[in-house]
């Protein structure tokens, strides 16, 4: 993956750590944790050596800013699915919005994040300040599930619908660890018996 360099200044500065954060992002998801160092990231990136601690002076700090990039890749994907489908008018939309979800965090460039969210959640663990980065947000998603939850009658929708959706992050976590190709259909059943 190689890349060319940004435009000198405040932007080239911007768009340099952004590179590297989403470059650190594919070597933890590739290597783990052990495998995410500077050296590799400069690798991965196709940049001189000693580029990344340039920015990053400390492995912790490299760390902070992937899960700073990682959170606003996530909150931006999530936000435009949020606004994108709108709150849902059936439990049948409900599910597919939550199914089409799940299968982007199983996929691709959505699975690749996937594992780098859940070693960094790990990570937080022993690192408290990681924790606090990656503790979940509002966004139009999570909103879109509570007013079809409170639409439906339920006095506990905001819980429910925190409940919901840790059940869906669950699915996504058994997949990726458990391996294998998982199919639509399946993650249809699981979604539809969580929101039972």
């Amino acid at each position: 993956m190689s890349h060319s360099a940004p435009a000198p200044g405040a932007a080239g500065a911007a768009a340099r750590r952004a590179l590297l954060a989403d470059t650190a992002i594919e070597v933890l998801a590739e290597h783990g944790m052990r495998g995410l160092t500077h050296r590799a990231v400069d690798r991965a990136a196709g940049l001189p050596p000693g580029t990344t601690s340039a920015y990053h002076r400390t492995r912790q700090a490299l760390l902070t800013a992937l899960v700073l990039r990682l959170v606003e890749r996530d909150q931006a994907e999530i936000e435009e699915a949020g606004r994108r489908s709108g709150a849902p008018r059936t439990a049948g939309e409900l599910v597919a919005g939550l199914t089409a979800f799940a299968g982007l965090r199983l996929a691709g460039e959505g699975r690749r994040r996937s594992l780098a969210r859940y070693a960094c959640a790990l990570e937080g663990v022993r690192h408290p300040e990681l924790r606090e980065i990656l503790v979940p947000r509002d966004n139009a998603a999570r909103r879109s599930v509570e007013t079809f939850l409170t639409a439906e009658g339920l006095a506990d929708a905001r819980e429910r619908t925190v409940t919901l959706l840790t059940c869906v992050d669950g699915l996504v976590f058994d997949r990726l660890v458990n391996g294998g190709a998982v199919s639509s259909e399946e993650i249809r059943r699981l979604v539809s018996a969580a929101l039972r």
